[in-house]
């Protein structure tokens, strides 16, 4: 039988199997076409309050259509400084879903790969990876390294500490991947000790640094901490067109990848049995969530848990099928970190929590909930 053949007996199976615990039943009356079309139908308008409403009520009685036809190029823009004031709201709103949905998908590629819904994308170390790299780009800006670094390529700081976050997100993933790989086999037990082993190291880098800064530079120690807890301000047209972008070449991989993934939950050898290339495939999906990944953390710092909730709780509504959760993760992601930053800053202004403050305060307890409610189920994880 030829691999084409192969392949397509492997997917009509895959179509009537139950024998993964990732096809359990669902929750609700929701089809998954009708949960997406619920969470499209959601966006434009939270968007549009998003930038409408915020911390002052300066754009009440403003039109953000006006701003955007300006943005455009079509208009004279909004009077005084609402101009400034609704776009950098548009950037912010558009950083917020373009993170949220990039995480939630690398998480829902990584638990695929990892065929395990506990994993999450900094489990391959890239969080890590780029606050090391935004660190030393902090150490370079505020002149603690050699000054040819700044004269030579001529990046302000606003450019140089994205670009060196996902540059050290994207250059540990490399270095993971490499590690874990065995004569030409991707080992997955390998790449998850890999990335724990990682995360200690990169850790112990971060703690020393900011130790040394909390005594010699606190504006640094400051700045090393907000990328930490993750944030959303100052966000530019540059970060969004980033995040964007590398959710886009990530979800370009899924159609590719969908069915591999699914087959891939029976294990390894009867995915291979079934004519999956099952190197190609955890290849593949360790480079799309990587460069999810790697794009979200460059451009918002460390937020946890939103990889790791956002897939379990599409799975619990929608059921466990990549062919569905690669699509439906990003949606969520994006409906819920964008809901759930533009609530806090409508309600508590200018005490507004970071957002990687803020996911793990909301994520942590939920998801503790989760495992309680479903413990029985983990035992036939």
């Amino acid at each position: 039988m030829s691999h084409t053949a192969t392949m397509a007996s492997a997917r009509a199976q895959s179509s009537n199997s139950r024998h993964s615990p990732w096809a359990r039943r669902t929750l609700g009356p929701l089809s998954p076409r009708s949960l997406a079309l619920l969470l499209l139908a959601a966006l434009p308008p939270l968007l549009w309050f998003s930038v409408h409403h915020g911390s002052t009520r300066a754009l009440a009685q403003a039109s953000p259509l006006q701003g955007l036809a300006h943005l455009l190029g079509s208009g004279p823009g909004l009077p005084g400084t609402l101009q400034q004031i609704f776009e950098l709201r548009l950037w912010r709103a558009l950083t917020a879903a373009g993170v949220g949905a990039a995480l939630a998908l690398s998480g829902a590629y990584i638990q695929g790969l990892f065929r395990n819904r506990l994993a999450a994308p900094s489990i391959l170390g890239m969080t890590g990876g780029a606050s090391l790299g935004a660190t030393l780009a902090i150490l370079a800006v505020a002149g603690y390294s050699p000054a040819l670094l700044l004269d030579a390529t001529e990046i302000s700081g606003s450019v140089l500490v994205p670009l060196c976050a996902f540059l050290g997100a994207l250059a540990t993933a490399f270095l993971v991947q490499r590690l874990a790989t065995v004569q030409s086999h991707l080992s997955i037990p390998t790449l998850l000790l890999t990335g724990i082993a990682l995360n200690t190291v990169i850790a112990g880098l971060l703690a020393l640094v900011l130790s040394w800064a909390v005594t010699e530079d606190l504006e640094v120690s400051r700045a090393i901490l907000r990328w930490s807890f993750g944030t959303l301000d100052g966000a530019a047209a540059s970060g969004v067109a980033l995040v964007w972008g590398g959710l886009a070449l990530a979800l370009c991989l899924a159609p590719f990848l969908a069915w591999e993934l699914d087959l891939l939950q029976a294990g390894e050898a009867d995915a291979r049995s079934l004519g999956v290339p099952t190197a190609r495939v955890k290849n593949m999906a360790l480079s799309a969530a990587a460069l999810a990944a790697a794009c979200a953390v460059a451009v918002a710092g460390q937020i946890a848990f939103l990889g790791l909730v956002i897939p379990h709780l599409v799975r619990l509504v929608a059921g466990g099928s990549h062919r569905t959760l690669l699509y439906l993760s990003p949606l969520a992601g994006a409906l819920f970190l964008l809901g759930t930053d533009t609530l806090q800053r409508w309600l508590l202004a200018d005490e507004a929590l970071a957002p990687g403050v803020l996911m793990s305060l909301i994520g942590g307890p939920f998801f503790l909930l989760l495992l309680w409610t479903r413990r029985r189920e983990l035992e036939s994880w």
